[in-house]
């Protein structure tokens, strides 16, 4: 799939309903599916919106190794948030000297390992979001290439848990940063600064973004001019998808213009770090209903998929689109669609018009590709779920199903 014929959103109706339901036949239920082309081709469409910015993926977003190794295929570096994800990153084939590993509130052993990473690969870069950190990092005897996280005080995106840029957890408060600079430029090689504001941003937080975006490049400018030049100013990710049916998606050119002037003129390069955009519409969940209950209140639709196949409705409130892969055709009808766990929260939709579904039918939940089979969990001693990765006509399981004896093999006696 080329940059040129791939949609700037990928909706549900969109997927091969015919090669969906034989998935589901061959690898069970629930199934995550992840379209590995339209992975590449959201990086390019991001990358293109910015031909003069270092394009990084924000590897939280979605770490399997199929995903990494595609997007490496791409072209694209990996941002890493955590220890885990720096040595999956190299696993997947990342040249260490290209991560860019930044720390919150970072645990001894992931400093550890960052720090004698760099030994061997000096261009790995460690973002600091607390002075703490930075002691810390000269305490290993760590010299090497430094960005100091600041907070600009302007959250933003689809929920407060996720507004970063006003929460406190992240980041040197704004006003301390020179000062914090000229500190850590004394011990370090002090090459950039970063921030993150938000997360899920679309047209009614972009105004937002940007505020945040030409503050943090206003403190680029300021730290150049009293420490000296940077090599890069980091602004983040945070450009979100539609979830909505009825929700429109971002055009990516006008994006790139309204940063671009939110920037201004900038002697250091310009980061990016695009996460949700790249893989949320390319991946599914697919489930199959076992339970239809009419009820005074609602029908309820029993699936096989729970909280623990995905938890963002669960966690963040969020909408996910559904669809009777099955029957899309017939009348749709209002349906609450819940998974087997006990507890209320293990619901996907309620009162959702979706094509009547009944037992036996394959329904499909979309963009689950970013945060979904991340925070997957075995609540209920769930096993977690099969992933099939996609490209063109190729497929392969790059995660199997777990099996209750993978729940339970870390249990001792």
């Amino acid at each position: 799939m080329s940059q040129a014929t791939s949609p700037p959103i990928r909706r549900l109706a969109d997927w091969d309903h015919e090669r969906l339901e034989r998935l589901a036949a061959e690898h069970g239920t629930p199934l995550y599916v992840v379209d590995l082309n339209r992975v590449q081709a959201n990086y390019r469409r991001f990358a293109g919106a910015f031909p003069d910015a270092h394009v990084m993926y924000a590897a939280k977003a979605h770490t399997g190794r199929a995903v990494l190794s595609a997007l490496l295929d791409a072209g694209a570096d990996i941002e890493c948030a955590a220890r885990g994800e720096l040595q999956r990153a190299i696993e997947a084939g990342a040249d260490p000297d290209t991560l860019q590993y930044t720390a919150v509130n970072p645990p001894a052993a992931d400093l550890d390992y960052a720090t004698d990473l760099a030994a061997d690969h000096p261009g790995l870069t460690i973002t600091g979001g607390a002075t703490d950190t930075f002691d810390r990092l000269e305490e290993r005897g760590y010299d090497g290439r430094v960005a100091i996280r600041v907070n600009p005080g302007i959250g933003t995106g689809h929920h407060e848990k996720v507004a970063t840029g006003k929460d406190a957890k992240f980041g040197i408060p704004y006003d301390q940063v020179p000062a914090v600079a000229a500190d850590v430029a004394e011990r370090f090689d002090l090459v950039g600064i970063h921030a993150h504001a938000g997360s899920g941003v679309l047209h009614d937080d972009l105004d937002d973004h940007c505020r945040a975006i030409a503050k943090v490049a206003d403190m680029g400018r300021t730290v150049e001019d009293q420490v000296g030049d940077l090599e890069f100013v980091d602004f983040g990710g945070g450009f979100g998808v539609p979830y909505r049916e009825d929700e429109e998606p971002l055009d990516m050119a006008v994006v790139g213009e309204k940063v671009r002037d939110a920037v201004g003129d900038l002697n250091a390069q310009i980061k990016l770090e695009p996460g949700r955009y790249v893989v949320a519409d390319a991946e599914l969940i697919l489930t199959d209903v076992n339970t239809v209950k009419e009820t005074p209140a609602t029908t309820v639709v029993g699936v096989d998929a729970s909280l623990a196949t995905l938890i963002r409705p669960a966690m963040f409130d969020s909408y996910h689109p559904i669809r009777n892969v099955s029957a899309p055709d017939r009348e749709a009808e209002p349906v609450s669609v819940g998974g087997p766990c006990c507890t209320s929260a293990d619901v996907f939709c309620t009162d959702r018009p979706v094509a009547r579904p009944e037992r036996g039918d394959l329904l499909a939940i979309g963009n689950a590709g970013a945060y979904g089979y991340e925070l997957a969990n075995q609540f209920h001693s769930q096993p977690r779920p099969a992933e099939v990765a996609i490209a063109g006509d190729e497929e392969r399981v790059v995660r199997r199903r777990e099996t209750l004896d993978d729940v339970t093999r870390l249990e001792q006696d």
